[in-house]
């Protein structure tokens, strides 16, 4: 019943930009931390951002200082500005959260959704 959808993945220049959004839907009691993965080819996923409830926030060194991850808790959502791109950042790009659910409000659990495809490229 819960469901991450991700929009915003698109073909863009080096140095381009693109924003990512995720929106959580479902039989949901509390959201937690929000993040953003990726994954290439070849490579394993790995933490591009991440964002706590608290809104502490967590970036992969490769993108610090390029991507901003932010969230609006209200509406369920989270979000990932990416600037400055780079061939490398090329990757499907999963929103993860970790959040609770009705009727088992005591307990997390983590929740991915299908992935956008971000590619960098001229």
């Amino acid at each position: 019943q819960v469901q991450l959808v991700e929009s915003g993945g698109a073909l863009v220049q080096p140095g381009g930009s693109l924003r990512l959004s995720c929106a959580a839907s479902g039989n949901i009691f509390r959201v937690y931390a929000m993040g953003w993965y990726r994954q290439a080819p070849g490579k394993q996923r790995e933490l591009v951002a991440e964002i706590t409830s608290g809104l502490n926030t967590t970036y992969a060194d490769s993108v610090k200082g390029r991507f901003t991850i932010s969230r609006d808790s209200a509406k369920k959502m989270v979000y990932l500005q990416m600037n400055n791109l780079k061939p490398e950042d090329t990757a499907v790009y999963y929103c993860n959260a970790e959040l609770a659910t009705f009727p088992r409000v005591s307990y997390s659990t983590s929740y991915w959704g299908q992935g956008t495809q971000v590619t960098v490229s001229s």
